[in-house]
């Protein structure tokens, strides 16, 4: 389990699970939700709820595990941008840890 702060003072969080950055991972939802500028603000929030939302109404839309995704986590209450870029940094540095993981456990087979 992780927790993110959601907002700057520090005074909220919302808690994610391995299972949810394994949904965002299965679904691709950060690909190209952040525009040129690098920047994660409300906008950039509103296109993911967006997204999710045409997946969740799709036929492959049948998934639990992307509906707890975003009851737990992209609608919870206290979700805003900072909070969603807190997400996408712990994001990126789970999929590192997994990647890293992985080249350890080739290195051990290879010797």
């Amino acid at each position: 389990m992780y927790k993110i702060q959601s907002n700057a003072s520090g005074t909220r969080s919302i808690d994610i699970s391995e299972s949810h950055l394994q949904t965002i991972d299965k679904y691709n939802l950060f690909r190209d939700l952040i525009d040129s500028n690098g920047y994660i603000d409300e906008a950039v929030l509103e296109k993911l709820k967006l997204n999710i939302r045409s997946l969740l109404e799709s036929e492959t839309g049948k998934d639990k595990a992307l509906l707890d995704l975003c009851l737990d986590v992209i609608y919870h209450p206290n979700m805003k941008a900072f909070g969603l870029q807190q997400l996408v940094v712990l994001f990126i540095n789970w999929k590192n840890s997994l990647k890293e993981k992985d080249g350890a456990e080739e290195g051990v087979q290879a010797d």
